[in-house]
């Protein structure tokens, strides 16, 4: 049977959930990037259409009232499901079309899956690959949210609702620039690390994740966070031209510790060994492409943090 004349429109619950969320129609009408009146009227609409006030205003916010509340609850798991219809249409749009959805952390999107997604493609003409890229966290709200066919990411846990296949190990390695005093001895303690200011990626990264998770087994504190960077590159970059040290993968900066740009510092005790994955939700079949890629990519060996009968 069709919807009553009272069923309000997606995009008024929308923005009433954002003035209960945030607080206020002004921080609202700022997170829709529409004008504070326009928030106003499509609040007195929807209150008019069902019924119901939804708000108390007044010079400090608005707070939903009782109704509200109850409205608010049903309307989340009303957009949650539009949500799902969006990215379910978008993900039939994408396998039509022959196009597969990548998310992937910096490292490997920047270093690993170039060659990998050139050679896959080189006998499928009318296929295609969309690669987004972001930090590993990130990567896994892309897939659980549908925006992603298929993930790679190199945070120390996953997930027991994710599916892996491991398709290469790498290290975490302490860089400095060449003339940093650190350079000259090539080794220090762990505690230097800890209480030196280092150059980082953001939270969330798989990068920054193994590192704390490795000083947080030493019975250490986290780091000292002197600057925070969203990308490797631009890490390498300041480590280069004479910033703090970094913690970078091996597979990053290998091409600068051959040429002597950047020097490995050894740090007594620590040692950062992670898998590189590519991942997918348990609960949804691959894509034909997607599945098609998982069966050409190489599978690593023996992990080198895992202890191992030595013949």
């Amino acid at each position: 049977m069709p919807l009553p004349s009272t069923t309000p429109e997606l995009g008024a619950l929308d923005v009433f959930l954002s003035v209960v969320k945030l607080g206020s129609l002004s921080k609202a009408a700022a997170a829709h990037r529409v004008t504070q009146p326009s928030v106003s009227s499509r609040i007195r609409s929807l209150e008019r259409q069902l019924g119901v006030k939804l708000l108390e205003r007044s010079p400090t916010g608005s707070q939903p009232t009782a109704a509200g509340g109850l409205v608010a609850g049903w309307a989340g798991n009303v957009l949650r499901s539009a949500e799902e219809l969006n990215a379910g249409v978008v993900a039939l749009r994408a396998r039509r079309a022959g196009t597969l959805r990548v998310s992937a952390s910096f490292t490997l999107a920047e270093y690993l899956l170039p060659p990998l997604l050139e050679q896959f493609l080189r006998n499928r003409p009318s296929d295609s690959v969309k690669l987004e890229v972001a930090n590993s966290e990130v990567v896994l709200e892309r897939l659980r949210d549908g925006r992603a066919d298929l993930g790679f990411i190199e945070s120390p846990e996953l997930d027991e609702d994710m599916t892996e296949h491991v398709l290469a190990f790498d290290r975490l390695v302490v860089v400095v620039g060449r003339g940093h005093p650190w350079a000259k001895v090539g080794k220090v303690p762990a505690e230097a690390v800890v209480s030196t200011p280092l150059v980082l990626r953001e939270q969330g990264s798989g990068t920054r994740q193994a590192f704390e998770a490795a000083l947080a087994d030493l019975g250490g504190s986290g780091p000292t966070v002197a600057f925070e960077f969203g990308s490797t590159a631009a890490i390498r970059a300041a480590v280069v031209s004479g910033g703090p040290p970094s913690v970078l993968s091996h597979l990053a900066v290998s091409a600068d510790l051959d040429a002597g740009s950047l020097v490995a510092i050894e740090v007594a005790g620590l040692e950062v060994h992670r898998r590189l994955r590519a991942v997918w939700p348990s609960s949804t079949e691959l894509a034909p492409l997607a599945a098609a890629f998982v069966a050409r990519l190489p599978t690593a060996g023996v992990d080198p943090a895992q202890p191992h009968d030595r013949p």
